[in-house]
């Protein structure tokens, strides 16, 4: 077996399209902080999504990554609050925390759109996606927000 030796990480030069430095990285996710209350799947899913904002300073494609992974703790808190939930897709869950109140219908867009982006991705009809940080970064905090709010309820 041949190893290969790779490289240490450098920065991706779009990086320097909205930061200077790699710690510049912490102020852009300073805020994504897990608040107690969320159950640990979901709190493990979002750090590793900031975790993957930050590290788009070497790899500016995990920016898209961390949007996808964020939705995975959006997911996991859904089929804890809805009734029923089962193996439904997220699209269902999406619309049926929509239609009982748990969700408004502004997050349910946002969600909505976020699982077409993360079903395009997963399913080879988009191959190859780069959302810029600025872009990633609020929709990473969207479903910080939607889980911190979800985990707020009692189960369903």
């Amino acid at each position: 077996m041949t190893t290969q030796r790779l490289p240490f990480p450098v920065p991706d030069e779009r990086a320097h399209l909205f930061v200077d430095s790699y710690g510049d990285m912490h102020d852009l996710v300073e805020d994504l902080v897990v608040p107690t209350g969320v159950p640990e799947a979901a709190a493990t899913v979002l750090r590793t999504a900031r975790e993957l904002l930050r590290q788009s300073y070497y790899c500016y494609e995990f920016s898209t990554v961390a949007v996808m992974h964020s939705l995975i703790a959006v997911e996991i808190v859904l089929r804890d609050r809805i009734p029923g939930a089962g193996k439904k897709p997220l699209q269902k869950l999406i619309e049926q925390g929509a239609d009982v109140g748990i969700l408004t219908a502004r997050q349910a867009e946002y969600l909505d759109y976020g699982r077409q982006i993360r079903n395009g991705m997963a399913h080879g009809k988009t191959t190859h996606a780069v959302m810029p940080p600025a872009m990633a970064v609020p929709m990473v905090r969207t479903s910080f927000t939607i889980v911190t709010e979800l985990s707020a309820l009692a189960p369903g």
